[in-house]
C-alpha cells in the first residue's frame, strides 16, 4: 500500500473506503430515508442503457419472466 493518506478505512460492516463515514464526504442515511423498494414489490417500468448502448425497457425486456434487480451501493461515492 502507498503513503498514510492512501490507507483504506474498513467500517463496522466490512465496507472498505479511503475515509471513515464521519469524514464529511461519506454520509450515513437519515433514519427515515428509504433505500429502495421492499422485496417482492412490483417495480415500475424503467429504461436503462445497456452496455452495448441500446435502450432497454425493464418490463418489455423480461416479458412474463420473473427478474431479480440488484442495487449496488459502493463504499465510496
Amino acid at each position: 500500500m502507498g503513503s498514510d493518506s492512501q490507507l483504506e478505512y474498513v467500517d463496522e460492516f466490512g465496507m472498505v473506503g479511503p475515509r471513515p463515514i464521519t469524514d464529511g464526504q461519506r454520509q450515513p442515511l437519515a433514519v427515515d430515508e428509504t433505500t429502495g423498494p421492499e422485496v417482492g414489490t412490483r417495480l415500475p417500468d424503467f429504461t436503462l442503457q445497456s452496455a452495448g448502448g441500446d435502450t432497454v425497457s425493464f418490463h418489455e425486456h423480461r416479458g412474463n419472466e420473473k427478474a431479480a434487480v440488484v442495487f449496488f451501493r459502493s463504499a465510496v461515492w
